[in-house]
């Protein structure tokens, strides 16, 4: 990639590293007696936070220089979309002051910029619309993990994961629900990288022609 995709990307990367930091700040200093770990933990059950990391872990890959399947850089960019609609529309909250920085950044900015930067940087040729279902596979281990964590210690992340709350029939119907929106969503980003990608040649067929790319 370009020297300023990869500085994008790192600069995205770091946003999101940088939310994150800084709302376990504002937790620690709220709840002095948790610990660092305590509270990381307390974090990692959310799939705001996981995403976030994921995606940060990728920025910084391409960053580096290195090479990251079309795959990849598309699956990344499903996933953060969905993790800025679903809080907009169900989860935000009305937030002031230091405490809406963080939940700015993991919420709308580094949402928008990441799927901004996969429509204008990331390689897109090669996608197939099976790759959809191939998606679904993070957001549903996530349930699975979010569910077996919740069974452990009594605590669910999202209202629509609490059986508690909204019964074993609801968390189904709600995770159904998501789950074809993860499905919709991606098979709406291959089109799209379709469209983008119409009449280019595939890296494989280029590097057919052009020895030097093998």
């Amino acid at each position: 990639m370009s020297a300023i995709a990869r500085i994008t990307a790192g600069l995205i990367g770091l946003f999101a590293v940088g939310s994150i930091g800084l709302d376990m700040w504002i937790s620690l200093s709220a709840y002095p007696d948790r610990t660092f770990l305590a509270e990381f933990w307390r974090l990692l059950r959310y799939f705001t936070i996981l995403t976030n990391l994921m995606l940060a872990g990728l920025c910084f890959w391409v960053a580096s220089g290195r090479r990251v399947a079309p795959f990849w850089t598309a699956a990344v960019a499903l996933w953060i979309a969905i993790v800025g609609i679903v809080y907009h529309l169900l989860l935000a909250r009305d937030l002031s002051g230091i405490d809406w920085w963080p939940d700015f950044g993991l919420h709308t900015f580094v949402p928008v910029s990441y799927v901004l930067w996969w429509l204008v940087f990331a390689p897109k040729a090669g996608l197939r619309f099976v790759d959809g279902l191939s998606w679904l596979g993070w957001p549903a281990l996530y349930v699975v993990y979010a569910l077996g964590r919740g069974a452990f210690d009594g605590r669910y992340p999202y209202f629509f994961l609490n059986p508690e709350k909204s019964g074993w029939m609801g968390v189904a119907g709600w995770s159904a629900g998501l789950c074809a929106a993860f499905f919709v969503g991606g098979i709406v980003m291959i089109a799209l990288a379709k469209l983008l990608t119409k009449g280019r040649p595939h890296p494989a067929d280029a590097a057919l022609r052009d020895p030097q790319l093998r």
